[in-house]
């Protein structure tokens, strides 16, 4: 694989590792683009190569027997997809699909088998990141049961907007009431309120953020939550 791998390392999981064993890994990844949409894993097809994103965000989804995609999680820079490679299966029922475009590490499934062996920092690293995923996944489910689509959607919003590094990026209402399974007439109304409030802006199939404290106000505490545990598990840099 090419080593034009970026130094400040942007993906937190791997910035994270000592930076010898960084170096160890370097010559098993790569650089690739993420396109809007894109698979990086389908529903009990192998899984070929997991993903370290530097600024894109992928989503975590599930399929209802009619074919519906539900997001379950989003992954951005502070983890990995693909993580079932690290747990021991080769595939899964679910499905992974870009919503944010960007860049990420790419590497090869069986290189990640083996070189995550039980006395590697990086293995320690990937149970930590597999507990706050898990954690990630079940406030996910307890917000979708108890709080309003503007709540979720805010959480959403200033998820994403942590992983992306920057206050805007490329959103449709589509996409997003897919992402939060609702209506899209749900969503659209509620981006018109944050929009009204000064909270956002919408054109063109862009989100940007004008006021992130009216955002962190209005979304419920669990993006406060979330964040936290992953600042918490996944630690600071070690090799920037």
């Amino acid at each position: 694989m090419s080593q034009d791998v970026p130094t400040p390392v942007k993906n937190r999981l791997l910035a994270s590792l000592p930076r010898e064993e960084y170096e160890r890994l370097v010559p098993y990844l790569e650089t690739v683009s993420l396109e809007f949409k894109q698979e990086l894993y389908q529903p009990n097809v192998p899984i070929e190569f997991v993903y370290f994103p530097l600024d894109g965000v992928c989503s975590l989804l599930s399929q209802t027997s009619q074919g519906q995609l539900i997001e379950v999680a989003t992954v951005g820079n502070e983890g990995m997809v693909g993580l079932p490679v690290f747990l021991g299966a080769r595939e899964i029922p679910g499905v992974s699909m870009v919503q944010v475009p960007g860049n990420a590490l790419r590497m090869r499934a069986k290189d990640l088998q083996n070189q995550v062996s039980r006395d590697t920092s990086l293995h320690d690293v990937l149970l930590r990141y597999t507990q706050a995923l898990f954690n990630f996944i079940s406030q996910s489910a307890l917000c979708n049961r108890v709080h309003s689509i503007e709540q979720r959607c805010c959480r959403w919003l200033l998820l994403t907007r942590d992983r992306v590094g920057g206050d805007q990026f490329p959103l449709t209402h589509e996409f997003l009431s897919q992402m939060l399974g609702v209506r899209r007439a749900g969503v659209t109304e509620v981006a018109a309120r944050l929009q009204n409030a000064g909270f956002i802006t919408y054109r063109y199939r862009k989100i940007t953020i004008l006021d992130r404290a009216g955002l962190e106000a209005t979304s419920c505490e669990c993006y406060e939550l979330i964040k936290a545990e992953f600042d918490r598990l996944i630690g600071g840099n070690n090799i920037n």
